[in-house]
């Protein structure tokens, strides 16, 4: 499954102060992590969250949301495994 097409329409799960909740702005994105992205290299697609527009743009943006990001990434992972879409 295309993780990055699964993305669209689902609520965001970065949930920053500001947040539009997802849906149609929804986009899987991306961490961005030393030594696993950098120029012209993303991170593996498990390593990103569902993020609305609003939060993808602070936290592209503002270094302070980076915990708050890797969260979202996490409750990503979770709701991935409980709906199936990834199995351990």
């Amino acid at each position: 499954m295309n993780l990055r097409d699964y993305a669209r329409g689902q609520p965001c799960q970065v949930r920053l102060p500001g947040c539009d909740g997802g849906g149609e702005t929804t986009v899987l994105a991306h961490a961005r992590i030393i030594g696993v992205s950098g120029m012209g290299l993303k991170a593996p697609d498990i390593l990103a969250a569902h993020c609305c527009g609003s939060c993808h743009s602070k936290a592209d943006t503002d270094h302070a949301n980076e915990l708050d990001f890797l969260r979202g990434v996490m409750r990503t992972q979770a709701l991935l495994v409980k709906k199936g879409v990834l199995k351990w």
